[in-house]
């Protein structure tokens, strides 16, 4: 676990919101990285764009194709990365994308490049763990976050768990990402099932939207993810920094209550 995602975690639950580079274009989603990270956000996932993004909803879908007709790349993502960085952001900084783009760029230039401009960590929902190695091997100490659901069986749950570095970002609800009204029913029984097997941090995504809603799940989990409320919120304002770090303020004020 790198130190920077052991030190998050001294804050739980931890609040990390998910905002994809390029969206609604690359500067204004720097400044809203680190708006963010700046007032209130404990950890962030940050988006890197693919034109196939089987995880996510219409909302984060939408707003990831924006981003690639403005010509995001993997390149320049990692770049603005580092812009963030120089901008003074210690908190750690996930990157979360698929699989075809890192493999495209070159797995271990990828990973050397990922490092050197500052990421903590990746989160690749379309990499199954019994497909990993090559990445895992690339990636060396940074951690490749694994993804449990209600869906996976007790056996795989422990096989996934027992080798988990940094955090496991657990998925409450079948399906894809997006707000939902109300929180899955036998969320403290599949938090507990996870602790069974492990010992790092669990963060519960998909379907979060509130900050009624992060404060009930924060007094499960080790962490709270939220990704389409975050882009939906602040994609759609016309000061999206702004939204940004009242946003931040309002989910990290539930959590700390």
């Amino acid at each position: 676990m790198t130190n920077r995602i052991e030190q998050a975690f001294k804050n739980r639950p931890i609040f990390m919101p998910y905002f994809p580079l390029g969206y609604p274009n690359l500067e204004i989603s720097i400044d809203v990285i680190e708006a963010l990270a700046k007032n209130g956000a404990d950890l962030i996932e940050v988006g890197l764009s693919f034109s196939d993004p089987l995880a996510d909803g219409p909302v984060i879908q939408q707003a990831t194709q924006v981003a690639l007709e403005n010509g995001i790349t993997i390149q320049k993502a990692l770049a603005a990365v580092k812009e963030i960085r120089k901008r003074g952001v210690e908190i750690p900084l996930i990157l979360m994308g698929y699989y075809n783009p890192m493999l495209a760029y070159g797995l271990e230039q990828f990973v050397r490049d990922a490092q050197e401009a500052g990421a903590d960590g990746f989160i690749v929902p379309d990499l199954p763990a019994e497909e990993s190695s090559e990445f895992e091997n690339a990636v060396g100490d940074l951690p490749l976050i694994r993804m449990l659901a209600p869906t996976s069986s007790s056996e795989r749950m422990e096989k996934i768990a027992r080798k988990a570095k940094g955090f496991i970002y657990l998925v409450s609800v079948t399906g894809i990402t997006g707000e939902r009204k109300t929180i899955a029913d036998g969320l403290s029984d599949l938090i507990a099932s996870v602790r069974e097997h492990t010992s790092v941090p669990v963060c519960v995504g998909f379907g979060i939207g509130t900050p009624e809603q992060a404060k009930e799940v924060g007094a499960m989990a080790d962490g709270v993810i939220v990704g389409t409320a975050c882009v939906r919120t602040i994609g759609s304002s016309e000061n999206p920094v702004e939204t940004a770090k009242e946003f931040a303020g309002q989910f990290r004020g539930a959590l700390s209550k």
